[in-house]
Parts: C-alpha cells; structure tokens; sequence
C-alpha cells in the first residue's frame, strides 16, 4: 500500500490528535466539548474508510457483481451520529446549567468557587 492509499488514515490521526489536544489543554467547557466532537468525526470517519471496499457495490444481487459492501459500518456510524448530537444538547445544557449556577465555564475558576467554604 502506497503513501496515499495511507493518508485517510494520517488524516484521522491528525484529527483525533486535535481533538484529544482541545480537550487536555483547554479549560474552557465549550471547547472541550468542541474537542470531543473533532474526536468523535475523527472516529466516523475511521470506520467509514475502513468500511469501503474497493470496486464493492450496494449487497443487491445482480448479475456480473462479485464484490459486495458491507453496509453495517455506514449504519453503525449514522446511529452513532444521533447519539453525538444528542451528547452534545446534553453536554451544552450542563454547560448552560454550570453556567447559572457559578457563573463562569472556566474549569480553574469553577475548582476556586467550588473549593470555598
């Protein structure tokens, strides 16, 4: 396998690294639920590349086709979008409440406020 049949792949890993960096360096709760989301197309798009199948057709039998897709990956990852969409309505809704409560989304100030008496 040749260096561009490789470069989805270093794609991938430059994007999980990104992400994983926005979530470890960052304090600030948007962005770090920012960070998750660039993690988690990075793990979409893994699955989706590792799920093609080279010259591969729709699984409709049909005359002179040899070579099928496996449909599940695509499948697997449109319910794993939904339920990205619906963690993060969730992690932003924490992110409004913590917000109410404290009144900052900065993660040292939130430890300050939450270290008084």
């Amino acid at each position: 396998m040749a260096f561009p049949g490789l470069l989805n792949y270093w794609l991938i890993i430059g994007l999980m690294m990104i992400g994983f960096y926005i979530v470890i360096a960052h304090g600030n709760l948007i962005k770090k639920i920012v960070g998750l989301n660039v993690f988690q197309v990075s793990v979409f798009l893994l699955y989706i590349t590792m799920g093609k199948v080279e010259g591969g057709t729709a699984p409709i039998l049909a005359e002179g086709i040899t070579a099928y897709s496996n449909p599940l990956p695509h499948v697997l990852i449109l319910t794993a979008i939904v339920v990205g969409v619906a963690t993060t309505s969730l992690g932003l809704a924490l992110v409004v409440r913590i917000r109410n409560a404290y009144g900052s989304i900065e993660e040292d100030e939130l430890d300050v406020q939450d270290d008084r008496p």
